[in-house]
């Protein structure tokens, strides 16, 4: 019996053991695949981080640098089209101001008009100084070495009479390959349209109304369409802020956790910023509970002209005054006027 006995406390301690050996690989398996998240993410950040070179390290219209995670910060998102440049002098496709407020867990998108009227001078556009459209600062700044992000963010700035805080630039090839790294993303399309492909020989892409999934060649059409007709009811801006309002939904899953590996690999090719790696690792954690439908957006009210023989947007100076006090305001640099909630502004949903 009591050889029965110990025998049952042997047992007993080898499954207790079994059990704490299980748990400590667990455990171990678990800090191992953080140390890889972080070294490919902190590896990638690095090969992509590009400072603006800034006197001071901050914009010329900030009295005081900004902490991300403390406080309001702007972001100027860049989409660069370089595919018939050989990734070359490629242009700015779309820019879009996002600001970050911590004390509201606000977010704002504000879309800049490629084709808006703007001036060059001799040291920023070389022989090019003069009236073009914004979208060439990215082009003229790599041209001329004045900086092709730190001109298209110096443009965006005397625009809006704001500052930029920070940069992220990605061109067409990191778009479409993040968005299947994502594994699609999920929008309401709203209007029927369609759109070439220039990744299969300009085959078109058929976009109907209703709820689909795009993977990343989808997706950039869906953003880049800007000659159809429908493009007057529902526009270019809207489809890229509805974009990104779904991407961020995505991109904050848990299943994104899992493609670190991919993503990372992306960053580094694709994406130059002015984010460091701890910065964007402040970021994540200050906003990763950001709620993506409660996103404000804001309009430049202006209108198409034809000068000279080129096509422009030129801003009314009522919708650039409103445009600014409305983003002053988010950043905290102004009071709320009765401007920042006029029909200029949408709350996503």
């Amino acid at each position: 019996m009591a050889e029965f006995r110990t025998d049952k406390r042997k047992k007993k301690k080898s499954w207790k053991k079994r059990i704490l050996w299980f748990l400590l690989f667990i455990v171990l398996v678990i800090i191992a695949f953080g140390v890889y998240i972080l070294t490919n993410v902190f590896g990638a950040a690095q090969d992509s981080h590009e400072e603006l070179n800034r006197p001071e390290g901050k914009s010329e219209k900030r009295e005081e640098a900004v902490t991300i995670g403390d406080d309001p910060i702007s972001i100027l998102l860049i989409g660069v089209e370089d595919y018939e440049t050989d990734g070359k002098n490629g242009r700015a496709d779309t820019q879009i101001v996002v600001t970050l407020n911590p004390d509201t867990e606000q977010m704002t998108m504000t879309s800049v008009p490629r084709d808006t009227q703007v001036e060059f001078t001799e040291e920023e556009a070389g022989q090019y100084a003069g009236s073009h459209k914004i979208n060439a600062a990215y082009t003229y700044g790599s041209i001329t070495g004045y900086g092709a992000n730190k001109l298209t963010v110096e443009k965006v700035e005397e625009e809006l009479d704001i500052p930029i805080d920070e940069y992220v630039t990605v061109n067409f090839d990191g778009f479409k390959e993040i968005v299947d790294a994502l594994g699609g993303v999920t929008v309401d399309i709203k209007e029927p349209f369609w759109e070439k492909n220039f990744y299969d020989n300009d085959a078109r892409i058929y976009f109907e109304k209703g709820t689909k999934k795009l993977d990343g060649e989808e997706a950039l059409a869906f953003v880049r369409m800007r000659k159809r007709d429908v493009n007057a009811i529902y526009s270019r801006e809207e489809r890229q802020r509805q974009f990104i309002q779904a991407s961020i939904d995505q991109a904050i899953s848990a299943g994104t956790l899992f493609k670190v590996g991919e993503i990372s690999d992306i960053l580094g090719e694709n994406i130059t910023t002015s984010l460091s790696a701890t910065e964007i690792y402040q970021l994540q954690q200050s906003y990763s509970s950001m709620n993506a439908s409660g996103i404000k957006t804001y309009e430049i009210e202006g209108s198409d002209q034809v000068i000279g023989g080129s096509y422009y947007f030129v801003p009314t100076e009522e919708g650039l005054r409103t445009a600014s006090q409305q983003l002053k305001s988010e950043l905290g640099l102004a009071e709320p006027t009765e401007g920042s909630t006029s029909e200029n502004q949408t709350t996503t949903e």
